[in-house]
């Protein structure tokens, strides 16, 4: 327990690593020191390393800007785990402090810090520009700052991916399925397989669909004599051995690991190919603004709307595709779900109206979106706009007191309240 105990107190600080990183730095100086003296401190041309006053001053400067690198990432990891606290959890700070990219980035800066300290103390001036100067020291300090520089954009990239939310989501998740499988090793019994058709690919790992390779599916499709169901949507969630794909027919040889291959498995959905996901971007916006009081921000909601408006209208003409994947022969080889017109509507409209029923700015907005709609969509996708406006007016009739704000706030106007208001 002693050992345990001792084992997760390291594992949860901030200082081991770097505390390793200054010992590993202080071996490279004698190491580097040692070298230089049984060469003589001729290992190394003057040529690239300069005279003794050169190296001095390059030794110096690599210590000073080492001690503010290190203060930068540190600023910046209290910066994040106070972020983390207050956005998110206070719990989840351990997680933060376990961070192994953020205790390297601290230890190499330490460590060169160290290096160049012991270093400069080894250059002697003898005060006509002669005198010992450690080549081989110096190099390994010039090596030293590229790499601290490398990693020093690599941990920004880093600490701006680890501020996602689904980043650190991700983060006590796979933490939590690797202690499930400690504290419960046994598995139990396999997912029993139907021994009818369809035959299911499963999942290897958790993750978010998206990307769908549809022409390397069909290949294996047809090369295999089968049809493919897709099981989860793009920007779908899909847990690790869940089915993902549905086999029918009789495949013959068919390449499960080229299946999974043609897929992107990612922690969040993206816009590469997703185009509810914007809508979806574009609705938290919105629903933010109003999360306090319908009175809170409506003109960043009434923002988002315009963009809303603007993209229902880029679709409300256009053909949608209905998820059947065909070779060239016409045989159809894969089956993916996909969202249809009405399917965009009720994602850009719907939560806005339950969470701005109270705002006449963003209810009039909001208004002015639909039945700018109706105007241009086709017949056959007309009701599902109708049945919003229905909603519409029932979600502000019920949150308004009296008839009057009722009607005011079901005015549909561009601008929210704007220069619209005036004609009415």
């Amino acid at each position: 327990m002693k050992r345990w105990r001792l084992l997760i107190h390291l594992r949860s600080s901030l200082w081991f690593v770097p505390v390793l990183c200054v010992l590993a730095g202080a071996g490279i100086s004698f190491g580097t020191i040692t070298l230089d003296r049984v060469f003589g401190y001729e290992a190394v041309p003057r040529s690239l390393v300069g005279g003794p006053d050169a190296a001095t001053a390059i030794l110096s400067t690599v210590a000073a800007s080492m001690v503010s690198l290190t203060t930068l990432v540190l600023l910046i990891t209290m910066v994040v785990v106070q972020l983390a606290m207050g956005q998110f959890s206070p719990r989840i700070v351990q997680r933060i402090l376990r961070d192994k990219p953020s205790q390297l980035a601290i230890g190499l800066f330490v460590a060169t810090f160290v290096h160049a300290i012991l270093a400069v103390r080894e250059v002697t001036n003898n005060g006509d520009g002669t005198g010992h100067v450690p080549g081989i020291a110096v190099l390994a300090a010039f090596l030293l700052v590229v790499a601290s520089i490398a990693v020093l954009v690599v941990y920004v990239q880093h600490i701006g991916q680890a501020l996602r939310v689904s980043a650190l989501i991700e983060l006590v998740g796979k933490d939590t399925r690797a202690l499930l499988d400690r504290v419960y090793p046994d598995k139990g019994e396999s997912l029993a397989e139907e021994p009818a058709e369809p035959l299911v690919v499963r999942a290897r790992k958790s993750g978010v669909v998206t990307g769908i390779g549809s022409e390397q599916l069909v290949e294996e499709a047809q090369r295999a004599g089968c049809e493919l169901e897709l099981v989860p949507a793009l920007g779908e969630f899909v847990p690790a051995d869940a089915p993902l794909f549905r086999v029918h027919g009789e495949p013959l040889g068919l390449d499960e690991d080229r299946l999974r291959e043609a897929l992107v498995v990612k922690l969040e959905p993206t816009l590469d190919q997703d185009v509810s996901y914007g809508i979806r971007l574009l609705v938290d916006i919105a629903e933010r603004s109003l999360a306090d009081s319908p009175f809170q921000d409506p003109t960043t909601t009434v923002q988002a709307i315009d963009r809303l408006h603007d993209i229902l209208r880029q679709l409300a003409r256009r053909p949608f595709p209905d998820g059947r994947y065909r070779d060239d022969a016409g045989q159809v080889r894969l089956t993916v779900r996909s969202m249809s017109w009405e399917a965009y509507v009720l994602l850009a409209t719907e939560e806005i109206r339950l969470a701005g029923a109270a705002s006449p700015q963003v209810t009039r907005r909001l208004k002015a979106a639909l039945v700018d709609l109706r105007s241009i969509a086709p017949p056959e996708r007309v009701n599902v706009i109708d049945r919003q406006l229905e909603r519409l007016a029932t979600a502000v009739e019920t949150a308004m007191d009296h008839e009057r704000d009722a009607d005011v706030a079901l005015a549909d106007d561009r601008k929210g309240i704007g220069a619209a208001a005036t004609l009415k």
